[in-house]
C-alpha cells in the first residue's frame, strides 16, 4: 500500500483532503517497524500522532461530547482509513509472530503509546472483534507468549468508556445516558465474542498461573528482568480476565449482555463459574505464597518515574490486578469460600459451630489499597460472624486501625477502603467493638480517629453507618457481655448521644446535591435514610425532622437542607426502584428490608403538610422550593 502511493502525492492530496499529516506520519510508522527493526524511531512517530486523536476523544467525553457525538471524527477516521489500527496491533503482535529466537523486545513506553492511541481511537469508534475473520482459530493458534500480547489488545477492545463510571460523571447523567442506549455496546459485543471462543478463558486460567523460577542469591539483573516482564505478561492477562468478567457481571444486571455470551445459561455468573471451574484462585494462591509477598529484592530494579526509596516493585502490577481479581470474584461468585483452603474452610467452620451465632438474613500505597478492597468485597454481603471472627483473629482490625490513627494516613482513596473494610469487619459484632476500644485506649488516639472520620464524610459515611446500625441492634439487645461493650467503649458511646447522630444526618445531606451525586458519593444520601429509617422504627422520626429544621435556622439557612434532602430523596425514587441489584446491596449493608426503605422514603416525600413525618411540615412556606426539575436532558 505504502510502496504504490509517493510521499509527494500523500502531501499534494493531504493539502486538499485536510489529513493533518497522519498519512505521512502513518507512512513513516511502517518504515520504522519493519521485522528488523529496533523500533527506536517509532515512539517520536506514535507522540506526533497521539494528540491529533486525543483531542478528538477529549472532545467526546467532555461537556462538548453531544456535539462532537453527531459530528465525524475526520482524524481517527483518517488514522483507521490508512492502516493505523491495523499497524498498531501488528507492532504489538510481532515479537510473538517472528519465528526467530532472538526476538526483538518493545519498550514499555512504546507499548503505551500504541495502547494509548488505540484506547484513543476506541472512544470514537471501537474495534469490533466479530470482524476479524478467524478470530477463534487464530487465538486458538497463539503460544503462551502470543497470547499474553494480545491481552495488551484486549484491555481496549472490551473495555467500556469509562465516562459512565467516572466519580465526575453525575449519576443524573449516567441515568440519562442508559434511557438512551437501546441496545448492547460494542464493548460488550466484544465481550460476547471472547467468551464465544472456544477454552479462551481455561487458557487465561493456565498462563495467569504460569510459574516463574524463585529468584536465588546469585540472581542476576538481566535475569530478574526477564521474569519482570513474566509478571507485566501475567498481570496483563489477569487484566483481561477481571475485565471480561467484571464487565459482564455488570452489564448481565442490566439485562442487556448479548445472550450468545452464555448460550443457553444466564450470563450472569459465567465467567466467575469459569474461573472456579478451572482453579485459577488455587493457581494464584501457590504462586503468590512462593514468590510475589517476598521481600523486595536485592537489586536496584525501580520502576521509571520511581526512586530507591519508593513503595513498589517489579512485581506490584500483578499483585493489584490479582487483588482485584480477589475483589471482583468476592463481589460476583456465589461461594466466595472457593478463595480459602481446606484448613481455613475448617477454622471458618469451628468458628460458626462454636459461636452458634446464625446469619444475619439479608500507611499508603497502591498495594494497601487493593488489599482493603480485596478483603471488604470478601466480607461484604449478608453479615457473617464467622467470616468476621476468621479475620479479626489474624489481627486485621489492629493492623487498619494503626492505618488509620497511628500512621495518619491521608490519601482520601486509601482511608475509604479502611474506612468501608472496618465497616464491614465491625457490623454487629459485639467482639470487634471490644477489639476496637482495646486498641484505641486513649482520649488522644479516639480523637485522632474522630478527625480522620470528619475529615471527609464521603469517605467515611459506610463506616458511620455500620456504627449507627450495630448501636441500634445491641441497644436492643440483653446479653451481659454486649452491656459491658456498650458502656465501655468509647465509639459506641460517642455515637450513642442525639447531637452526635444528628450532627452527621445534618452533614450528610448537606455535602450532597442531586446535580453532583456520582456513585461515589450517592451513600452518603443512603447512610442518611439509615439512620432515619432506625428514628422511624422508634416513632423518633418527627423528632430528627423537627431537628434538622432548628438547626438550619441555627445555620442560619432556613429550608436550604430539606428542601435540598427532598429533591435528593426524588432522585433516590428515580434511580433505586427499579434497579433490583442496587436494592439487594442496601439491604445487605443494612439489614433492612428494601420495602422499608421504599416506605420510609415514601413517608418522608408525602405532600401532606399536616403529617409529622413529611418533610414539607418542616418547611416555611417563605422557603419552600421542592417542585425543582432536575432531569437532565
Amino acid at each position: 500500500m505504502w510502496i504504490q502511493i509517493t510521499e509527494a502525492l500523500l502531501k499534494e492530496r493531504d493539502k486538499q483532503a485536510k489529513w493533518n499529516g497522519i498519512p505521512l506520519l502513518l507512512q513513516k510508522l511502517y518504515e520504522n517497524s519493519h521485522p528488523n527493526s529496533d523500533f527506536s524511531q517509532c515512539q517520536s512517530i506514535l507522540k506526533e500522532i497521539s494528540p491529533l486523536l486525543s483531542m478528538e476523544a477529549m472532545a467526546f467525553v467532555t461537556e462538548d461530547r453531544k456535539a462532537a457525538q453527531e459530528s465525524t471524527f475526520p482524524n481517527t477516521y483518517t488514522f483507521d482509513l490508512f492502516g493505523g489500527v491495523d499497524l498498531l496491533v501488528e507492532i504489538l503482535m510481532r515479537p510473538t509472530l517472528i519465528t526467530q529466537k532472538k526476538k526483538p523486545k518493545i519498550s514499555d513506553d512504546l507499548i503505551k503509546d500504541c495502547l494509548s492511541i488505540l484506547y484513543n481511537t476506541c472512544i470514537c469508534e471501537m474495534i469490533q472483534l466479530e470482524d476479524i475473520p478467524n478470530l477463534a482459530s487464530l487465538v486458538s493458534s497463539f503460544d503462551q507468549q502470543q497470547l499474553a500480547n494480545f491481552c495488551r489488545i484486549l484491555a481496549v477492545t472490551i473495555s467500556e468508556l469509562e465516562t459512565g463510571s467516572d466519580d465526575k460523571h453525575t449519576l443524573l447523567a449516567k441515568n440519562a445516558q442508559q434511557k438512551k442506549n437501546l441496545g448492547p455496546s460494542r464493548a460488550e459485543v466484544n465481550q460476547a465474542t471472547l467468551l464465544n471462543i472456544p477454552g479462551f478463558v481455561e487458557r487465561l486460567c493456565k498462563l495467569a498461573t504460569r510459574k516463574v523460577s524463585e529468584t536465588t542469591g546469585t540472581s542476576n539483573f538481566l535475569q530478574e528482568l526477564e521474569e519482570w516482564y513474566t509478571w507485566l505478561d501475567n498481570a496483563l492477562v489477569l487484566d483481561a480476565l477481571m475485565r471480561v468478567a467484571n464487565e459482564e457481571a455488570e452489564q448481565s444486571s442490566t439485562g442487556q449482555f448479548p445472550a450468545s455470551a452464555a448460550g443457553q445459561h444466564s450470563p450472569q455468573h459465567v465467567v466467575h463459574k469459569m474461573i472456579a471451574e478451572f482453579k485459577l484462585i488455587p493457581g494464584l494462591n501457590n504462586l503468590f505464597d512462593k514468590l510475589i509477598w517476598r521481600k523486595h529484592s536485592a537489586s536496584a530494579l525501580v520502576l521509571r518515574g520511581h526512586n530507591q526509596n519508593c513503595d513498589c516493585s517489579p512485581d506490584i502490577t500483578l499483585k493489584i490486578q490479582f487483588l482485584r481479581l480477589l475483589q471482583s470474584f468476592s463481589d460476583h461468585h456465589e461461594n466466595k469460600y472457593l478463595l480459602l483452603n481446606s484448613q481455613e474452610l475448617n477454622e471458618l467452620s469451628a468458628i460458626s459451630l462454636k459461636a452458634n451465632i446464625p446469619e444475619v438474613d439479608a500507611v499508603v500505597n497502591t498495594d494497601r489499597f487493593w488489599q482493603a478492597r480485596a478483603v471488604e468485597s470478601f466480607l461484604r454481603g449478608a453479615t457473617s460472624y464467622a467470616d468476621q471472627m476468621f479475620l479479626l483473629k489474624r489481627g486485621l482490625l489492629e493492623q487498619i486501625l494503626y492505618c488509620i490513627v497511628d500512621s495518619e494516613c491521608k490519601s482520601r482513596d486509601v482511608l475509604q477502603s479502611y474506612f468501608d473494610l472496618l465497616g464491614e469487619l465491625m457490623k454487629f459484632n459485639i467482639d470487634a467493638f471490644k477489639r476496637f476500644n482495646k486498641y484505641i485506649n486513649t482520649d488522644e488516639k479516639f480523637q485522632i480517629f474522630l478527625n480522620q472520620i470528619n475529615s471527609s464524610l464521603v469517605d467515611s459515611n459506610m463506616l458511620v453507618r455500620c456504627i449507627t446500625l450495630s448501636l441500634d441492634r445491641f441497644e436492643n439487645q440483653s446479653d451481659i457481655k454486649v452491656a459491658e461493650v456498650l458502656s465501655e467503649c468509647r465509639l459506641l458511646s460517642y455515637m450513642s448521644q442525639m447531637s452526635m447522630r444528628m450532627s452527621f444526618l445534618f452533614r450528610l445531606i448537606n455535602i450532597i446535591h442531586v446535580q453532583t451525586l456520582t456513585q461515589e458519593n450517592v451513600s452518603c444520601l443512603n447512610t442518611s435514610l439509615v439512620i432515619l429509617m432506625l428514628a422511624r422504627r422508634k416513632d423518633k422520626l418527627p423528632f430528627y425532622l423537627h431537628t434538622l429544621q432548628e438547626m438550619e435556622y441555627t445555620e442560619k439557612y432556613p429550608g436550604f437542607i430539606l428542601n435540598n434532602f427532598h429533591s435528593l430523596l426524588r432522585f433516590w425514587q428515580q434511580h433505586y426502584l427499579n434497579k433490583d441489584k442496587d436494592s439487594t446491596c442496601l439491604e445487605n449493608s443494612s439489614c433492612i428490608s428494601f420495602t422499608y426503605w421504599k416506605e420510609t422514603v415514601s413517608i418522608l416525600l408525602s405532600p401532606d403538610q399536616t403529617s409529622p413525618c413529611a418533610i414539607v411540615s418542616y418547611i416555611d412556606e417563605a422557603y419552600m422550593d421542592i417542585d425543582r426539575d432536575f432531569t437532565e436532558e
